[in-house]
């Protein structure tokens, strides 16, 4: 989906309950209201895929103004603080940035959805706590600057971004820490997410198109862009419904098991037995199964259908 601006991730996920007919929709990774652009959606079986969807990597168009701090690190915020800018420069910027690029440890927003002591930590904000939470590390593989405005009277600088960074990664985080470390405060006063994992913003779908047309990735198709994908034999195939392990792939990390048909059965993951060291009896665990049951004579007939799909 292309996430409008003014309407919540979970104002999304409930249109598209309506519009696909089932209560079995989620998403993968929130975005703030303010916020446009890439909701990866998953409904009906592939509400399993979301996990593994949300753990990949991210890319962010943003606006940064400098000059001004928010209580909340974006525009949405009260101000806390306005500090002059007159004095940065874009090789200011350009270090400062460098800086915040690489692998870092960041302090998310204390308006963040980060649980604390069993509650969200932006409500202990609205209702008047100081919220203060730990670092935690992330990385940032790239922090570009692509364009840079000074307001006619100095007081303020909007940065433009672009960044690509892993899961966990707060993009008002970095701008709160670029105003620090230019000593001018910043906020976000745009947010757009571009790409998740292998899915992009330019592929997606608006909440008007759904209604006009609903589509959707196939989700053996979605599986298979997402990990490495190993095609199965029809007895292979059946032990993974079931649930059993079959030989190991020999790759790390998940895998997309394919039956003959081109259908994804399950992720699957090369574990040892517990009781044996890694290196002994090393074979393909079923972490997620998505196919039902069936015995070998019929998973050959197996052809991918579109009941739930990223």
């Amino acid at each position: 989906m292309d996430k409008p601006a003014g309407v919540t991730s979970h104002d999304v996920v409930g249109k598209v309950r309506r519009l696909a007919g089932t209560r079995k929709v989620g998403h993968a990774g929130t975005l703030d209201p303010m916020a446009t652009g890439l909701l990866v959606i998953g409904f009906n079986k592939a509400t399993r895929l979301l996990t593994a969807i949300t753990g990949a990597d991210k890319t962010y168009l943003a606006t940064i103004r400098l000059g001004v701090a928010t209580v909340t690190d974006d525009a949405e915020g009260e101000v806390v603080q306005t500090r002059l800018a007159n004095a940065v420069t874009e090789e200011r910027v350009a270090a400062a940035v460098a800086g915040l690029t690489g692998d870092i440890q960041q302090v998310p927003s204390a308006v963040s959805a980060i649980k604390v002591d069993g509650q969200r930590a932006y409500q202990r904000v609205r209702a008047g706590e100081d919220v203060q939470l730990a670092a935690r590390p992330v990385t940032v593989h790239r922090f570009e600057v692509t364009g840079y405005r000074r307001a006619a009277d100095g007081t303020t600088v909007d940065v433009d971004v672009e960044v690509d960074c892993t899961t966990g990664t707060y993009i008002r985080a970095l701008a709160r820490d670029l105003g620090e470390a230019l000593e001018t405060g910043g906020h976000l006063t745009a947010l757009r997410r571009t790409v998740v994992g292998p899915f992009s913003v330019a592929e997606a779908a608006t909440l008007e198109d759904l209604a006009v047309r609903f589509t959707a990735t196939e989700l053996s198709a979605a599986a298979a862009g997402l990990f490495p994908v190993r095609r199965l034999t029809g007895h292979e195939a059946s032990e993974l419904s079931f649930g059993r392990r079959i030989p190991a792939t020999g790759t790390d990390g998940l895998v997309a098991a394919q039956d003959p048909a081109g259908a994804v059965v399950a992720l699957i993951s090369d574990q040892a037995r517990k009781g044996q060291s890694p290196a002994q009896e090393v074979s393909a665990k079923p972490e997620i199964v998505f196919a039902p049951a069936t015995a070998p004579a019929s998973t050959t007939a197996t052809t991918p259908g579109t009941d739930g799909a990223p």
